[in-house]
């Protein structure tokens, strides 16, 4: 179901920017992080706009914008991800998966609540 929305959206998004390039490219880039963190993040973590991550202690990723600039979480993607707890495992992502994944992240972050 997740899988169908993020390729809807992503149909909705590209069509809406048949025009521009730029738009349509960076659409694609963001439906395929969407995919890569569902399919591999799914499981324990919240990876979309709203809702409740599957596993409590797994923080939701458009709240990681609170403790985590999301652009430097790019080397981490990359090299592996590993954190002291062993229920998550360790991840390293391909440097366009890495990108996507990035691009898609920034893309659904909560504004903070003191925004204008």
């Amino acid at each position: 179901m997740n899988r169908l929305i993020l390729t809807l959206a992503a149909l909705a998004m590209a069509s809406a920017c048949a025009g521009r390039p730029e738009a349509a490219s960076r659409a694609a880039i963001e439906a395929r992080g969407g995919e890569i963190a569902q399919t591999q993040c799914g499981a324990c973590h919240a990876t979309g706009r709203a809702g409740e991550s599957p596993a409590p202690e797994a923080p939701p990723f458009r709240t990681l914008s609170r403790n985590y600039r999301v652009a430097n979480l790019e080397e981490a993607l990359a090299e592996g991800i590993s954190v002291g707890h062993p229920a998550m495992p360790q991840f390293a992502f391909a440097p366009d998966d890495v990108d996507a994944l990035i691009t898609y992240l920034d893309s659904i972050q909560e504004a903070p609540a003191d925004a204008p």
